[in-house]
C-alpha cells in the first residue's frame, strides 16, 4: 500500500518538472519527440508520447520553442524542436527557481 503513495508522488514530481527537463534537454541541442522521449526514458523521467506532444504544443504556443521539418534517413520528415530566446530566457528563470527549491529542501532535511 505504502508502495503505491510513494510512486504516486514520484510521478507528480516528475510530472511537474517535465516541461523544465524538455527545455533543458533543448539547450543542449535541437530534438525531435522520439529523441526527447528517448533521453527523458535514459533518465528515468518515464514519458509517454500523449504526454509529450501536448506540453511541446504549450511551449510552441507560449513562444518558447520553435520547430523546423528535416528529411530523415529513414521514414517520414522529422519535426526538430529548437529553443527560442524566449525560451532561453525562461529557462534560465526555471533554473534558478529549481536551485531555490532544492537549497530549500536540503534545508528543510538538514535542519
Amino acid at each position: 500500500m505504502m508502495d503505491s503513495n510513494v510512486d504516486n508522488v514520484k510521478a507528480q514530481m516528475r510530472k511537474g518538472v517535465l516541461e523544465y527537463c524538455i527545455l533543458s534537454i533543448l539547450r543542449k541541442n535541437d530534438a525531435y519527440a522520439s529523441s526527447l522521449i528517448a533521453e527523458l526514458k535514459e533518465a528515468k523521467m518515464i514519458v509517454v508520447e500523449g504526454t509529450l506532444y501536448p506540453l511541446l504544443t504549450r511551449q510552441k504556443n507560449q513562444g518558447l520553442l520553435a520547430y523546423r521539418w528535416e528529411e530523415s534517413p529513414q521514414g517520414p520528415p522529422r519535426k526538430y524542436y529548437t529553443l527560442t530566446q524566449k525560451g532561453k530566457e525562461a529557462l534560465e528563470d526555471m533554473d534558478a527557481a529549481w536551485q531555490e527549491v532544492v537549497d530549500s529542501v536540503e534545508y528543510i532535511k538538514n535542519k
